[in-house]
């Protein structure tokens, strides 16, 4: 049972190391937290760590330590392991604008023009360099606080479909999705 559990952990260090090359790593916030006990506070570090592949995968982690070091390890394992994909418009922007609520935090994330940049504010700014937009546009409403407002924004890239996934389910074809106009414009691209 050890020999086979070794093995196993060992086989998916390697896939991190692997992985570890490719990945970007973004320190969100850190953040000093106090247990009262008898003798007095005792103190510990929470991390926030955004974890992505540049190409559409995105994982958020959090880790609480006694040291930061330590609170950043943590959270990265944790997002490392939590990574979801994000169907991205040619590889830069969203396929259709979206609202995530988490919380108190509400977020508005629209799709942009090529050469618009990424117009995200903190946290939000952070999953999508993560991520790999390139164009987008944010705008957070409610809530500052950094948990809710990255929790919104992946509550609201969860809703993100492409025309192809939303063909499949309604049974038709690509086209009859995005209609004439869109498919022709789509063919002259890869013309």
């Amino acid at each position: 049972m050890a020999r086979a559990e070794k093995s196993r952990k060992s086989g998916e260090d390697k896939e991190d190391q692997r992985e570890g090359r490719e990945l970007i790593e973004k320190l969100v916030t850190i953040n000093r937290v106090a247990k009262v006990v008898k003798g007095g506070k005792r103190f510990a570090m929470a991390a926030v760590v955004i974890v992505g592949d540049g190409k559409g995968k995105v994982g958020l982690g959090t880790g609480k330590a006694r040291e930061v070091p330590e609170a950043i390890r943590k959270a990265t394992d944790a997002a490392k392991r939590k990574m979801r994909r994000v169907p991205l418009r040619e590889g830069r922007t969203l396929h259709h604008d979206v609202q995530g609520r988490y919380g108190a935090g509400r977020v508005v994330l629209r799709t942009a023009p090529s050469g618009t940049g990424i117009i995200a504010g903190g946290p939000m700014r952070a999953v999508f360099e993560a991520l790999g937009l390139h164009d987008v546009v944010a705008k957070s409403i409610g809530s500052s606080n950094p948990h809710n407002m990255i929790k919104a924004t992946f509550a609201a890239l969860a809703q993100v479909a492409s025309p192809r996934s939303v063909a499949m389910r309604r049974g038709k074809k690509v086209n009859e999705i995005l209609g004439k106009k869109q498919t022709d414009q789509a063919d002259a691209k890869e013309a």
